[in-house]
């Protein structure tokens, strides 16, 4: 089993002029310690706007200054976030190729979605379809590792021209791939996409036991196809980690960092209200942590082998390795006889001292990693051997990379109208794909989940946009006024959105209309499963679940107006 440090760059409030640059100042110093101890990876976030949690924004920049610092440690970019909104591809092909070249071929490449609500608003990208960012993003990236020249893209939301993307990495095709991993379906995608799983749900060993059998009998299948050229068969799990000889000590020092690392992740990926600029979340942990699950009255002292997690009295708690080098170990023998390839420690959390860290890394060096370090390449060539085979039948399933079939000469005019073309072609797209869902969910969910879906603003803004985006004002026989759309919820309330023509144009907007020409009352679920399955609302009219007031002519050319006819 192989070890890493891992770094959100955590800075709680209240912040000193020179906070950050202490910061990064100590994580180097504590990189080039782990280098020179032994430990085999260093892995580095890459977050946006998420205060005090993590103040990695340009993680290649850093990496890149460790590199420098030290000779041997793996450097972990993990991970980099794909969505091209957040960082267009190339970027990231040139980054870690530069990255790769100037550590020696040390770069291992972490990927990821990104998440947080900050993040994905701030650099605009919708939640639906962050998943299919990173799927096209890891597949133009390693295309243009491997292809010699780049073929060129054309994908649903990355246009590219074929080029010759420069520099080349050290390590061919390209340096290991890994994805980040917060449940066990994520555990099976990285398994099916050939690639490592960098798992954050800090699972106990016994659990990791079934997600690393279920991901190594996934390598082995058919289902496996690589997402890149090159299959990376590694499940890593992260821990919060302070080490001292005396229990209580060790608790003392590192207990309050490894909670603070918990809370502000459920903060910012757990929905948590935040203010910016305004929320401290420093203060907040202090006040509420025992509420969130990072109790610490139940965390003490008691000669015990370690839990990742603590239940007690209905109260929750986060330990992980925080304790003596025997109880470490022990936790440690246990991951690696469930299979886990990397254990990766948070020791650079909350407001845990440099010094304290320091001495950590020493005593992990000096008293657990030997316990470790024996016999691990012959283990390691072992299961490379075992798994050679299915990795082998795994590459040929998938396609090889591409050549380009002709001589391809830069054309600046046609590739920027190409590029401005590629927007329409992407929303129409993104629409069918939206289409899709629904109809899909309109037809297998109960009404209590469809509600759930559909009780927003926003979820309906989107359906009732499309209905106006497709008006026809040939087929509208003249008419002007509002239409309303009186949405009735389980609980007795309604939500009402208007559809008004004027002008020869429609737009959506929620809300009421006292001239409206037309109101149509029904369940917001049989509006959905009506809308969604495109069999029309006449079956809801007969059976006395909608109801209609005002201009009936108007209902009767809603079918025009609106689209084709089979849509009502």
């Amino acid at each position: 089993m192989r070890f890493g440090i891992f770094y959100e760059h955590q800075l709680p409030r209240p912040w000193r002029p020179d906070s950050e640059h202490t910061l990064l100042r100590d994580a180097l110093e504590q990189i080039e310690l782990a280098d020179a101890s032994g430990i085999d990876y260093v892995w580095e976030v890459e977050h946006h706007f998420l205060e005090e949690y993590s103040h990695s924004s340009a993680p290649e920049v850093f990496l890149a200054a460790a590199s420098q610092r030290t000779r041997r440690i793996r450097l972990g970019h993990g991970i980099v976030q794909a969505p091209s909104a957040v960082n267009h591809p190339a970027r990231i092909a040139e980054r870690i190729a530069t990255l790769d070249l100037v550590s020696d071929g040390r770069v291992e490449f972490g990927t990821g979605e990104a998440s947080s609500a900050a993040e994905l608003g701030g650099f605009g990208v919708p939640r639906a379809d962050k998943r299919a960012m990173w799927e096209e993003t890891l597949d133009v990236v390693t295309r243009m590792f491997a292809e010699q020249p780049f073929a060129g893209y054309q994908g649903n939301f990355v246009t590219l021209p074929p080029r010759y993307v420069v520099p080349r990495p050290v390590q061919q095709p390209h340096p290991p791939l890994w994805v980040a991993c917060s449940r066990r379906e994520t555990i099976h995608l990285a398994a099916r996409s050939g690639i490592g799983a960098l798992s954050f749900s800090f699972v106990e060993p016994e659990d990791a036991a079934r997600w690393v059998g279920e991901y190594y009998d996934l390598i082995a299948s058919e289902e496996c196809v690589p997402r890149g050229f090159a299959v990376n068969p590694n499940v890593a799990v992260v821990l919060p980690m302070m080490l001292h000889p005396d229990e209580a000590t060790a608790i003392d020092r590192g207990i309050d960092g490894a909670h603070f690392f918990g809370y502000s992740l459920r903060h910012y990926y757990g929905g948590g209200t935040h203010v910016v600029g305004g929320t401290n979340l420093w203060e907040r942990f202090g006040t509420d942590r025992g509420e969130h699950g990072f109790s610490r009255d139940i965390v003490y002292a008691r000669a015990q082998p370690l839990a990742v997690r603590l239940l007690q009295a209905g109260l929750g708690s986060l330990r992980g390795a925080v304790g003596t080098p025997a109880q470490v170990t022990d936790l440690l023998a246990r991951y690696e006889a469930a299979g886990v390839d990397q254990v990766m420690f948070v020791l650079q959390a909350g407001n845990n001292r440099h010094e304290h860290i320091c001495e950590s890394i020493e005593l992990f060096a000096s008293q657990v990693l030997p316990r470790f370090a024996d016999g691990r390449e012959e283990k390691e060539a072992a299961k490379a051997e075992r798994l050679a085979g299915a990795v082998g039948k795994a590459l040929a399933r998938r396609a090889a990379p591409r050549s380009l079939p002709a001589p391809y000469q830069v054309d600046e005019d046609a590739e920027i109208a190409a590029i401005r073309r590629a927007p329409r072609a992407r929303l129409d797209a993104l629409r069918q794909r939206g289409r899709t869902r629904l109809r899909q969910a309109a037809g297998h969910v109960s009404d209590a989940r469809l509600e759930q879906i559909f009780a927003g603003p926003g979820a309906q803004r989107v359906i009732f946009g499309a209905m106006a985006r497709r008006f026809n004002p040939a087929l509208a026989g003249g008419f002007r006024g509002a239409i309303v759309f009186d949405l009735g919820m389980a609980d007795g309330t309604r939500q009402p959105w208007v559809i008004e023509v004027r002008d020869g144009r429609a737009r959506a907007y929620p809300g009421g209309s006292a001239d409206a020409a037309l109101t149509i009352r029904v369940a917001l679920t049989d509006f959905i499963r009506a809308f969604g399955a495109g069999g029309g609302f006449y079956p809801l009219i007969v059976n006395g679940r909608m109801t209609m007031e005002g201009d009936l002519t108007v209902a009767a050319r809603m079918a025009e107006m609106f689209g084709s006819r089979s849509a009502y």
